[in-house]
Parts: C-alpha cells; sequence; structure tokens
C-alpha cells in the first residue's frame, strides 16, 4: 500500500502542467543535442544549468535528467546514418548501425534503437522504483567510513574500468580531485591552490568545467572535420523503419539482455553507461551462434548497447539519489545541480522530499514515452538537422556556452576558466586521456576530503578504524582489487609495447 501512495504522489507531480512542460523540454533538447555529433548531454546540461536557477528544483531536475536520457535515444541517430556517435555511449552502436544503413536499412535500424531504449529504460524505471528505497534504507546506517570507502571505490571503479588505460584515467581522477580541493577550506577559512587569483576563492565553477571539458573541447575537434568525413543520407521514410517478422524474432533476445545488463552495471557508482553498452556487445557476440555477422549489420548489435545504455542511465540514478555517489560524469552534473538549489541526495532524500523523488521517477516514464513519439514519427527532420553544416552551427553553440557560464556566477573569470579547460580537454583526447574522471574527481573531492577527515576525527587518527567496520572493510577490498587489476593490465600493456618493439627490432621476423 505504501508503494501504491508512493506512486500516487508522484503521478500527482508528475502530470501537473508545469512537469509536463519542463519533461518535454528536456527530452527534445536532449533527442536534439543527442542527434548532433560533438555536442552531447554533458554540454547540454552544463549550458542548461543557469536556467533552472529561478525553476522549482523538482521541475529543474525533470527538465535536466530529462536531456539525459533524451540524449542516449538522440545519440543513436548519428551513429546509424553517419557513422559518427552522437556520445561515447553510443559509439558501439556504430558497429552494426552504419553497416545497417549502407545495406539499406536504416529506417529499421532507427526504428529499432527507439524500441531498444524505451525497453532499457523501462526495464531499470521498474528496478528504480524497487531497490531505491532499499538502499537508502541501508545507507542510513553509513557513516564517514562508508561514505568515504564507497567514493573512493566510485572513484577508482571510474578510471580502472572505463575504456582506455587505468593509469590515465587514474591520473584524471587525481587532477580532479586536485582542482575540487582548490578554493576555501571549509574548515579553518584559508584560501587554497587559488594562486592569488579572486576568481578562485569559492572554487572552480562546475559549470565553466563541464562546459570546457565537454563542450569547446569536442567543438574544437570537430572544426577540423570535413563535410566529406560526415557523410551523405538519403531519405528515411516512416514505411522503411518497420522490421520483419525475422528481425523482430532476433530483437527480443538481445533487448532483454541488454536491458539487464545495463541496469546491473548502471547501477554501480563511478562506471556508467559506456561500459554497460560495450559489455552488453561482447555478451551478444559471445551467446550468439553466427559472432561472424556482427560488425557486418547484425540487428543484435545495435539493439542490445542501445538497451543497455538507456538502462544504465536511468540505473544511475539509485546510487546518485539513495547514495549520493554519481554513477558517471554527467550523474556528477546532475548532484551538482541539486546542491546548487540547497539540496543533498543521499538516504534522508526519499524521506525528506518525497514529492520530487516520486515526481522525477514518474515523469522518467512520461519522458520515454515522449521519446517514441519522437524518435519514430519524427526521425526524418532529425535526419534533415544533420546537415546542418559544422561551420554555421559552432559559432551559435560557443556564444550559448559563453552565456550560460557568464550566467552562473555572473563572473566573465569563469569564461576563461571555460576556455581553459576546453583546451584541456582537447588536449587530453588527443593524447588518449579520459575527461569523465576528471569530472568525478572534482565533485567528490570534497566530499571525499570531508568524510576523510571526519573519519580521522572520530578515529583519533587511527587508520585501522575503516576496517574494522565490515562495510568500510569490503569497499576498501573491492577497492584494493581494482588497483590491482589496474597495475595487472599496466604491466600486460607494457609486456605487450615490449614484445613489439622486439619484433620490430628483429625485422618482422619470429
Amino acid at each position: 500500500m505504501e508503494m501504491l501512495s508512493n506512486f500516487g504522489l508522484g503521478l500527482a507531480t508528475a502530470v501537473t502542467p508545469e512537469a509536463l512542460l519542463f519533461c518535454f523540454i528536456g527530452v527534445t533538447v536532449g533527442t536534439f543535442v543527442g542527434v548532433l555529433p560533438g555536442v552531447g548531454a554533458m554540454a547540454a546540461i552544463s549550458l542548461a544549468l543557469p536556467m533552472t536557477y529561478h525553476l522549482d528544483p523538482t521541475y529543474a531536475l525533470i527538465m535536466l535528467a530529462g536531456i539525459f536520457y533524451g540524449s542516449q535515444y538522440g545519440g543513436s541517430t548519428a551513429s546509424i546514418l553517419l557513422n559518427l556517435p552522437g556520445s561515447i555511449t553510443n559509439a558501439v552502436t556504430c558497429l552494426d548501425g552504419y553497416p545497417m544503413a549502407q545495406n539499406g536499412k536504416a529506417g529499421v535500424a532507427l526504428f529499432v534503437t527507439a524500441i531498444a531504449s524505451f525497453i532499457g529504460s523501462s526495464f531499470a524505471i521498474v528496478i528504480v522504483m524497487g531497490f531505491a528505497p532499499m538502499i537508502a534504507e541501508a545507507a542510513l546506517n553509513f557513516s564517514s567510513y562508508e561514505y568515504f570507502a564507497v567514493m573512493l571505490m566510485g572513484l577508482i571503479a571510474a578510471s580502472t574500468l572505463s575504456s582506455g588505460s587505468p593509469m590515465k584515467g587514474l591520473a584524471a581522477v587525481v587532477l580532479g580531485v586536485t582542482i575540487g580541493i582548490a578554493g576555501t577550506d571549509v574548515t579553518s577559512g584559508q584560501y587554497r591552490f587559488t594562486f592569488g587569483l579572486q576568481g578562485l576563492s569559492d572554487g572552480v565553477n562546475l559549470v565553466a568545467i563541464a562546459m570546457g571539458l565537454f563542450g569547446i573541447s569536442e567543438i574544437v575537434t570537430n572544426i577540423g572535420r570535413g563535410p566529406g568525413e560526415r557523410g551523405v543520407i538519403g531519405k528515411v521514410t516512416l514505411r522503411s523503419m518497420f522490421p520483419s517478422r525475422e528481425e523482430w524474432r532476433r530483437f527480443w533476445g538481445p533487448a532483454g539482455r541488454g536491458s539487464v545488463v545495463g541496469s546491473a552495471i548502471g547501477a554501480l557508482p563511478g562506471i556508467g553507461p559506456v561500459l554497460s553498452a560495450f559489455m552488453a556487445y561482447l555478451l551478444e557476440k559471445k551467446v550468439s551462434r553466427e559472432p561472424s555477422k556482427f560488425g557486418k549489420g547484425a540487428i543484435e548489435g545495435i539493439t542490445a548497447p542501445e538497451a543497455a545504455n538507456n538502462a544504465a542511465v536511468q540505473a544511475g540514478f539509485i546510487p546518485t539519489l539513495s547514495l549520493g555517489i554519481p554513477g558517471d560524469a554527467v550523474m556528477a552534473l546532475m548532484l551538482g545541480a541539486m546542491m546548487i538549489h540547497g539540496i543533498v541526495p543521499g538516504p534522508l532524500f526519499m524521506t525528506e522530499y518525497p514529492e520530487m523523488f516520486w515526481g522525477l521517477i514518474m515523469s522518467f516514464w512520461i519522458g520515454n514515452i515522449l521519446l517514441l513519439v519522437l524518435n519514430i514519427p519524427l526521425n526524418g527532420l532529425w535526419v534533415r538537422m544533420l546537415k546542418i553544416p559544422y561551420h554555421v552551427l559552432y559559432p551559435a553553440i560557443l556564444v550559448f556556452i559563453c552565456i550560460g557560464v557568464y550566467s552562473a556566477r555572473n563572473s566573465v573569470f569563469d569564461i576563461y576558466v571555460a576556455l581553459a579547460f576546453g583546451l584541456l580537454g582537447y588536449l587530453m583526447n588527443m593524447m588518449r586521456y579520459p575527461t569523465a574522471p576528471l569530472l568525478l574527481g572534482f565533485v567528490l573531492g570534497p566530499l571525499l576530503e570531508e568524510h576523510f577527515r571526519r573519519s580521522m576525527l572520530l578515529s583519533r587518527g587511527e587508520f585501522g578504524a575503516f576496517m574494522d567496520r565490515p562495510l568500510s572493510a569490503i569497499f576498501l577490498i573491492v577497492t584494493a582489487g581494482l588497483m590491482a587489476f589496474a597495475g595487472f593490465t599496466l604491466l600486460r600493456q607494457m609486456r605487450a609495447r615490449k614484445r613489439q618493439r622486439a619484433l620490430a627490432a628483429s625485422g618482422g621476423s619470429v
């Protein structure tokens, strides 16, 4: 009965005219930025964040969440039509989506990804509704020891389990933590790492960092691409979208498995939808009777990852709302947005703000239904938008970024910060350093320091106190395992490079 009461409370909040309006705005903007390569949910949420300052926090969160999961729907469109993912989470969709488009199945691929995204999202929403309250109730027993341990585990997981070199991920996390502790020390009131700059006295602006790392850097990267690299797409009709009976038969299994994989991985702090999409793809390739068809236009190759990344996005709200631990970089930005409104997610969030929590959950259902309406009948519109010349698009995006950064704190200094982080993000991308762990480190760094200092005060400086508490000890053991995994991966990479150098020195002979 209590669950039904919560559903009714959430539905009453989600169907108000204001909530419906901002949900519609969020999913529409999210789909649009997902379709356009090089923009992404991070830049869109960063741009929209200053606009939410004067909104009711519930409506602001509904809109920002709509941008997030809406971008996952739209991101597959560019992956299929142009072989250019709208965001990194849709990168694996290129492997089979673009070959399907080349084989004359672009309409089927677009339709299938929309349905798979809806199934994955719906499954994860059920998981959030059922398990988030349980996790929050268990988290009421968390102390600073457990919070420090789980945050440390999340940061290490984000860096070691993401794609690329674990060592580069760890370096990005350390840099983010270092940037996060700049500003005024909340305990002593002293300035730290401000270098005499008054603009850094309150710390580095989250909006400026996000827009620089994920907005400006991507624009700089995409400016150098010629029109030929973006491909030429023909007309996609509504009739051409419907799959055949055989394609429907091959659709349901991957959609279900991808939803489970995405929900399980998305609920873990610090991992996010990128890894879930790749794992779902690898799982389908492993269980398939014809693994050779993957990469040539297999419908399973787009169904599983799209269901997985959308499920992971929705499941990512479990650690964010119930523990205050973001699942990925976008969730870290969502966490920062809630803190700006004076709301601190955690175990008490559902009891202190039940209308907001359940209203957000019920808005997920509404938003996903709206996304079906936007992504199936209007695919032709999104295709035409992809033909906008990038040299026309990027100046407008830069103007909006500057306006958004300035309006956050009315500071010109923050615009320079965004430009600096745009350059940093571009260099990190060029050198294959992941930028998402940096943002996670920036958001969680001050909280990590706060709980560590509090733990040291409670234990009178005894580090062993972390191992005296079972949950804290488990989290730290898992963290140690992740570090060992990173070390093993680095050692294996060094041995592989050594063998390649030896092979090159011998002239290719074995």
